[in-house]
Formats: structure tokens, sequence, C-alpha cells
């Protein structure tokens, strides 16, 4: 074992990083290596003096923009799929199979069946004639949305879509393809009204995972100050009980254009007022905000904390 290779590990040693068998060729060259004993006990000084430092906590501030920043890249990161591991890393899935010979072999059984199967749906089909498939709107063939109206007396939603010719489809809200057409429109259309008509009716079901998802970018990112003000409204339910929203809504509040729709996101927060990166933020509010409103009533909502506390 050359100096340099111990040099390189010394710290995964010293926090108890490595494995027993490097670990033990380590050590057996520490006893016979005084350069690299002297540089074992200069790293562990260190990690004591280190350790004994107070850790600082991240402000608020940095911890909600990091939580947004994430969930900015998970939402628009692609992820790896069976096929793409299956062709790039086969020596993920091979190695299990190399210690289990009674799993190898019921692959191949499974894979002889499916085989069979297969055969037999491709001779079924050639007797019947192929199927017609059903065709709905998908988010690559639509060019936009033209309107979007409800029926005061029902249910009932119409909307126009354009793709090479402007299209209409109707449903109920919790029709699946109405909800489809919503959220291409709260997300993509070019008409803020109609932007605004999309994330109006999706207010009424915020609970579900995608429409809030969309409401979460509205709120973010929609140029129309109307638009991220309905989308607030949508979003003011769960800012208790859900952290991502809350986020939103303090980002809002400490970056928003809008003098408006940061005082309804001021308004929101009350609920959560004791919570510690609500808090800081209204410290921060209450000194500095040049919204005279606002710097008000970030100092009243911290007075009722100091009664609480």
């Amino acid at each position: 074992m050359k100096c340099e290779w111990v040099q390189d590990n010394i710290l995964l040693y010293v926090y108890d990083e490595l494995a027993d068998d490097a670990r033990y060729e380590l050590e057996q060259h520490l006893a016979r290596c005084t350069d690299c004993a002297a540089e074992l006990k200069a790293s562990r000084h260190l990690h004591t003096t280190l350790s004994s430092l107070r850790v600082e906590d991240p402000s608020p501030n940095l911890l909600t923009a990091s939580r947004m920043q994430l969930q900015e890249t998970l939402e628009t990161t692609e992820q790896g799929g069976f096929w793409q591991r299956l062709i790039f890393d086969p020596a993920a899935w091979l190695r299990p199979i190399r210690f289990a010979p009674a799993l190898a072999a019921a692959i191949f059984i499974v894979g002889f069946a499916g085989g069979i199967a297969a055969t037999y749906q491709v001779l079924v089909n050639r007797v019947k004639g192929p199927e017609l498939p059903y065709t709905t709107p998908v988010e690559s063939s639509i060019s936009g949305i033209s309107s979007i109206q409800q029926d005061p007396n029902s249910n009932r939603i119409s909307i126009k879509y354009n793709t090479i010719s402007t299209q209409e489809a109707q449903g109920a809200l919790n029709d699946q393809r109405i909800q489809q057409l919503l959220l291409f429109a709260a997300r993509n259309n070019y008409n803020s009204g109609v932007r605004m008509d999309s994330v109006d009716l999706l207010t009424q079901r915020p609970n579900e995972i995608h429409v809030r998802e969309v409401l979460l970018y509205a709120l973010r990112y929609d140029s129309n100050p109307g638009v991220r003000l309905k989308a607030l409204e949508g979003l003011g339910s769960y800012v208790r009980d859900d952290v991502r929203v809350r986020d939103a809504v303090l980002e809002a509040l400490m970056n928003d254009s809008n003098p408006g729709l940061r005082t309804e996101a001021l308004h929101l927060l009350e609920p959560v007022r004791a919570d510690g990166s609500v808090r800081a933020v209204l410290e921060s509010l209450a000194r500095n905000d040049q919204n005279q409103y606002i710097r008000s009533q970030a100092r009243n909502m911290m007075a009722q904390l100091s009664e609480i506390d």
C-alpha cells in the first residue's frame, strides 16, 4: 500500500467510512510509516477542532429558496426508465441472478410463457382485424385554448381548443379530458383571460396533486397578477399542512411585484405565523419592507406572537 493512497483516504478512516479490508490495510501501513501516522494525527486534531465549533443553522430564506429549486429540478428532470437501465446498466440487474439459479430459472420460464402468449395474441389479432384507436387530444397536438365557458345552470364545461382547426370538448369538471385541457391551458395558453378561467375552475379541485402542481406553477411564474392571485386563493387552505404550498406563499410574499397579492399572501400566513420560517420572514418584513402596509401588518403579527410566547 502506497502513502499516496493512505493520505487520500485518511479522512474516510477518521470518519469511520472505510470498508473493513481497507481499514485493516491502512492500519498496517500506519504502524510502519511515521509520515502517514503524523498525517493521521493532524487529521484527527482537525476533526476535533471542527467538531467543537457551533454549526450555524441555514436561514429560512435559504431553506425556502433551496426547497423551491429542488422541486423545480425534480419536476424537470427525466427519470431513467426500465429500458434505459436495461440497455446501459445490464450488470445492475444481472448481478443478483448470478447468485440465484432458481430466480434465473423462473425468469426463463416466464419469458418462454410470455413468448407463447405473444404469438397467440398476434394470431388472434390477424383473425379479428385491427381495432380503431380511441383518439383524445394530447398536449403535443394542441396549439392553444381559445375559450373556456361553464354553464351557470349545470356542472358542464365547454372548452374550445386549436389543433390544425378549432375543436371543442364538453364535459364535467371531473371528466379526465376536461381536466387535461384545463391543466394545459393554465400552463401554456397565450391568452391571460383563458388562463384565468382555467385556474378559476381548477381551484374547485385543489386537493388533486396535478391541480395543485399547476396552481403552484401559476403562482410562481404566471405573468398576469390576476392569475397569480387566483392561484394563491386556491392554495390558501393548504398553507397549514403542505410545506411546499407554505414555501410558495412565502416566496410570493417576499418577491412578488404586486402589492395586493403580497398582502393576500401575508393574510394567508396568519394561521402559521409561529412557524420558524414564517417568523423569520415576518421579522425581515417588519424591519425592511418598502411597503408601509405590509411592514405594519408584519409588526402586528410579530406582536401577537410575543403575546403567545
